[in-house]
């Protein structure tokens, strides 16, 4: 009798079938929101400005940081702001016909009162005592003048009043100016960059209407129109004057003693 295998038949092994590549669904394209930073790249300076101002017209909190955090504007960047509106109004101009009509005027009138806007928004910041330095305050007044000086001279004396209000506020802000800077060093600061030449010029191109500024500028200094009076503050003042004008005619000093020896 024949024993039993012990064992189950070896059943042949077969070889296992490679791994098949797992097949996963691929996602295709989908759309999706450019990031911050990828958005920003695209604005422009003028969408830039929009954006932000809605936001802090939301939120006045941040309009509070946005005022504290940006850098102080420059006498080139506001005149350059008032550039662009004057450059919005003479392109607002209509072809042909008289360019001082009430019909032109009509056309105009919006562009027009967008630029005196931002002239009286942005003469403030330059004067004392938000501006502190007599050379930048009027540095600015000087080309804000200009300005004035290219504003559309109109038939109407109704429509004239825009320019005519703009000369007396700008002569305001000059004599402001002047006064101020006459009680630092004496003044001293007047005597440079020609501001009594180029206020000559303005007044005259504005047909006397800056007065005001020259008078004050005469008082302060002594100069134009030869008139010697000495500035309101007494013999003081009148000292102060001759002093300036002999530094700058080299005569300071001529006739006193010279003294030798330890002082």
């Amino acid at each position: 009798m024949s024993a039993s295998p012990s064992t189950s038949p070896a059943i042949p092994s077969q070889s296992l079938p490679l791994q098949r590549a797992i097949k996963r669904a691929r996602s295709g394209p989908a759309g999706r929101p450019l990031a911050l930073p990828r958005l920003l790249e695209t604005l422009d300076a003028e969408s830039l400005r929009g954006v932000l101002r809605i936001i802090c017209e939301h939120h006045p909190s941040i309009g509070t940081e946005v005022v504290n955090a940006a850098p102080r504007p420059s006498v080139t960047s506001a005149l350059e702001v008032l550039k662009n509106y004057e450059t919005a109004l003479q392109a607002s101009f209509p072809f042909g016909g008289n360019s001082t009509s009430d019909y032109a005027y009509n056309r105009v009138r919006q562009p027009l009162v967008a630029l005196l806007d931002a002239l009286n928004d942005f003469t403030p910041h330059f004067l004392p005592p938000n501006e502190p330095q007599a050379t930048q305050a009027l540095s600015f007044l000087d080309g804000a003048t200009e300005i004035i000086h290219r504003l559309p001279n109109w038939d109407s004396f109704q429509n004239s009043l825009h320019k005519q209000n703009a000369y007396e506020e700008i002569s305001k802000a000059w004599a402001l100016v002047l006064r101020e800077a006459a009680k630092r060093a004496g003044g001293m600061q007047l005597q440079y960059g020609g501001w009594d030449q180029k206020l000559t010029k303005h007044n005259q191109q504005a047909q006397g209407r800056m007065q005001e500024a020259v008078s004050e500028l005469n008082s302060i200094l002594g100069w134009m129109g030869g008139d010697r009076q000495p500035p309101q503050g007494g013999s003081r003042g009148h000292d102060l004057s001759t002093v300036r004008q002999e530094l700058l005619s080299g005569t300071f000093g001529a006739g006193l003693p010279v003294r030798v020896g330890p002082w």
